[in-house]
């Protein structure tokens, strides 16, 4: 073997060597990694308002952003200022509500003989002890939530106020002749979380204005927070319209199956029309993820990165996405695909 060939094969050993450390240090950092991708989907919608203020109001770029932060965090501040009261007034009744219901249904099962065991893993769900236990633990992670949600809030300021720093940044990690992929990777990244999240912020309104008329037609108590709690977890894949539904439904267990029944089928039937029509409409010139890849997305980043990974599911499923197609797909097996940055 020549003096060539084994400095290329040192090479390439000291950058197999180098991917498996950043790969290492990766996991190792996860939650701050998970927590910068949080940052940098706040930052998205930021840039969005900053480019609209910019554009249409001819706001310097600066008051621009100053701009697209007070409304970005003054619309959630807002609207707990406006309904936070009834909110919580609400969810008191909800929590009350769900002991009867507990009840109920142990009476409706108590009929095929399993009726004791569900009060019975009910009990020990809801026992005094476990609870403290998981509140305990809560209470001692709160500074930690609150550390990681202020990371959040200024990371995105910071990348909103200068993105193309920190892509070029990035574009410079790579090697040279790599560089102009990266650079267009990274674009239509970009494209496609904007798109995506600017599709999913409307699914959401519409969701929980379904559910909340919907559940107010059918005289059900807690309209107004049931429907906020939709609209919140639709957010999240598969699992949000789930969890949505189940103290909606246990409201109203305690007042007859039969509203119970009506209530499960408005949830069923808002589900229906988000993945029929809603979606569709909205995300027809976003990422079209297949539901499957989606799916088990959602489990992966759970395993991952825990509750937050769950959460950020969806917008993580859109980035693996979109690189696999440009730098696999059409760049290295050389197979035309569309990319969001192209329509």
């Amino acid at each position: 073997m020549s003096l060539t060939q084994h400095k290329q094969t040192a090479e390439r050993l000291i950058l197999a060597l180098l991917i498996l450390a950043l790969a290492a240090a990766l996991w190792m950092l996860r939650d701050v990694v998970i927590t910068a991708f949080a940052a940098v989907l706040v930052a998205v919608l930021l840039r969005e308002i900053t480019d609209l203020l910019h554009t249409r109001l001819r706001m310097p770029p600066g008051v621009a952003l100053a701009g697209a932060v007070i409304i970005a965090f003054s619309v959630p501040i807002g609207a707990a200022w406006l309904f936070g009261r009834e909110v919580s007034v609400q969810s008191t009744l909800i929590a009350q509500a769900i002991p009867g219901a507990i009840d109920r249904l142990g009476q409706l099962l108590d009929p095929i003989g399993i009726g004791d065991a569900f009060r019975h893993a009910v009990q020990n769900l809801l026992d005094p002890a476990m609870i403290a236990n998981r509140v305990g633990g809560i209470a001692s992670s709160s500074i930690g939530v609150i550390l990681h949600l202020l990371l959040v809030i200024f990371g995105s300021i910071y990348f909103a106020a200068q993105p193309r720093l920190y892509r070029t940044g990035l574009v410079k990690l790579v090697p040279p002749k790599g560089r102009e992929l990266a650079g267009a990777a990274l674009d239509t990244v970009g494209v496609a979380l904007r798109r995506w999240l600017l599709g999913q912020l409307a699914a959401m309104a519409l969701v929980g204005l379904l559910t909340g008329v919907g559940l107010l037609l059918l005289g059900s108590p807690s309209a107004l927070t049931l429907g906020v709690l939709a609209a919140a977890l639709e957010f999240i894949p598969y699992l949000g319209p789930i969890l949505s539904a189940v103290p909606a439904i246990a409201v109203a267990l305690v007042h007859s199956p039969q509203q119970a029944v009506w209530v499960a089928g408005l949830y069923l039937l808002v589900q229906q029309a988000e993945n029929h029509l809603i979606q569709p409409l909205i995300q027809q010139r976003a990422v079209d993820i297949p539901p499957a890849l989606l799916l088990f997305g959602v489990v992966a980043m759970g395993t991952l990165f825990g509750a937050a990974g769950v959460v950020l599911a969806a917008p993580l499923a859109v980035v693996f996405y979109v690189l696999v197609k440009q730098l696999w797909v059409r760049e290295a097996l050389h197979t035309p695909t569309p990319l969001p940055s192209e329509d």
